[in-house]
C-alpha cells in the first residue's frame, strides 16, 4: 500500500505498520503526556510510525450523565502540547462540520466516527481542511460501501484519506471483525484495524459499554497477519478508572510486549509475501 500521499503515516522502513494510539478521551494534561511519553518510547525503539490519539470531546454517549470532555479548547490545546513535546502527529474525532475547522488548528488527522461516516457535510468539511481524514467504517456498513466515503474526501482534492475497520454489529451487544474486508478496503485507501473498539460490547442495560480486552492481542495479531497498514489501540495506565471506554482499553503496561510481538509477526508476513 502506497502511503506517500500521507506523509504523517509513511512507514519508517517501508515495511512496518503504523500506530494510532492513546486514551479514549483527553482527561487532563498530565495523563495525556504520561501516556504519550510511554508510547513514544516504545514506538521509537521498535521503529513504528506513531500518531497520538485522544478525543477532545465525546459526543456519542449512551447516557446523558456520561463523561463528554474537559472543554473543547482546553483538550485541543493539550493535543497540541503532546505534538510539540514529543514531535508526533495527533488525531482526534469530530462530530459536526463546525468541529473540522476548529480541530484542524490543533491536530494533524481528523477522524470521522463510525456512526457518522455517512454524514456528507461532516466528511466534506474534514476533507476541505486538507488534513488527513480517517474514516471509521460504520458498524452497519459493508467494506465495499466505504469506497463512497473515500470518494467524498478525494472529490474535494484531498488525497489524504484512510479507512479504519472497527468491527460490525453482531446482535445487540457484540462486535465482530470480518477480516475479508481489509483487502477489499485497501483498494480504496490505506486500512487501519481498530483493535480495541472491535472488542466493545455496546448497548449494555447499564448504559455503560462493556468490552473483552483479553482478546486485544488475538485481534491485533490477526490484523497484522491479514496485512493491515496500521493498528489503532486505545490505552490507559488505569483502564478501570478511565472516564471513557475503560472496559475495552489496553493496559499501558502491556503495550511494549504486544507491539514487540506485532513487529515480529509483521516481519514474518513480509517474508512470506
Amino acid at each position: 500500500m502506497d502511503l506517500s500521499h500521507i506523509p504523517q503515516l509513511k512507514h519508517s522502513n517501508g515495511n512496518n505498520f503504523f500506530l494510532l494510539s492513546g486514551p479514549c478521551a483527553i482527561e487532563g494534561e498530565e495523563m495525556a503526556l504520561r501516556i504519550a511519553e510511554h508510547i513514544v518510547e516504545v514506538t521509537d525503539k521498535l521503529k513504528i510510525p506513531y500518531v497520538f490519539k485522544g478525543s477532545f470531546k465525546k459526543a456519542n454517549r449512551s447516557r446523558v450523565d456520561s463523561f463528554t470532555g474537559i472543554g473543547d479548547e482546553k483538550a485541543l490545546k493539550i493535543l497540541r502540547k503532546v505534538s510539540e513535546t514529543f514531535k508526533v502527529p495527533t488525531v482526534t474525532d469530530i462530530h459536526v462540520p463546525e468541529d473540522a475547522k476548529m480541530a484542524a488548528e490543533y491536530v494533524d488527522v481528523l477522524q470521522i466516527p463510525a456512526f457518522l461516516v455517512r454524514q456528507t457535510d461532516l466528511v466534506v468539511a474534514a476533507a476541505k481542511t486538507n488534513k488527513v481524514v480517517n474514516l471509521k467504517k460504520g458498524q452497519f456498513m459493508s467494506p465495499e460501501s466505504m469506497k463512497h466515503a473515500v470518494k467524498k474526501v478525494t472529490d474535494t482534492g484531498n488525497e489524504q484519506a484512510m479507512i479504519t475497520e472497527r468491527g460490525s454489529m453482531f446482535g445487540y451487544q457484540d462486535m465482530i471483525v470480518d477480516f475479508r474486508g481489509i483487502p477489499t478496503m485497501q483498494q480504496y485507501a490505506p486500512v487501519v484495524l481498530d483493535v480495541t473498539h472491535s472488542l466493545q460490547q455496546p448497548n449494555q442495560a447499564s448504559g455503560v459499554t462493556g468490552g473483552r480486552p483479553a482478546l486485544i492481542g488475538t485481534v491485533a495479531r490477526a490484523g497484522i497477519a491479514t496485512g493491515v497498514d496500521g493498528i489503532f489501540m486505545e490505552t490507559h495506565f488505569d483502564p478501570a478508572n478511565a472516564k471513557s471506554d475503560g472496559a475495552n482499553m489496553l493496559d499501558l503496561s502491556l503495550l511494549d510486549q504486544l507491539l514487540t510481538d506485532l513487529v515480529a509477526l509483521r516481519e514474518v508476513v513480509n517474508a512470506i509475501d
